[in-house]
């Protein structure tokens, strides 16, 4: 059963891995803040929860599983409010969503 677990850690891990690589992708494609903010707070937390996932399957205490949890739970609450944050205050400055048609895709 251990081994087992083991295995399913290591999935987890290599899961959230390529959501992180998928993610700064996304942040470095993307061609302005709004679907940046979009490719950081949903991606990356999707890679997050499987990374945290797969080391709480590693873990030999439920203490420090409970804690990467929690961790998660914090990051989660963090991102999503300085993602709001900053969308806010963007808007109220003037900077405008951008459409496909308003940059060049060369």
């Amino acid at each position: 059963m251990g081994e087992l677990l083991e295995t399913v850690g290591d999935i987890f891990l290599i899961l959230g891995t390529l959501f992180f690589i998928i993610g700064t992708i996304g942040v470095v494609r993307f061609f302005d803040l709004y679907t940046r903010l979009h490719a950081l707070s949903k991606i990356d937390n999707m890679g997050l929860g499987f990374l945290a996932f797969g080391m709480m399957l590693h873990s030999n205490s439920f203490l420090i599983a409970l804690k990467i949890f929690f961790i998660w739970i914090l990051v989660l609450l963090s991102s999503s409010t300085l993602s709001y944050i900053l969308s806010s205050h963007s808007n109220k400055t003037g900077e405008k969503p951008r459409t496909g048609e308003d940059h060049d895709t060369h």
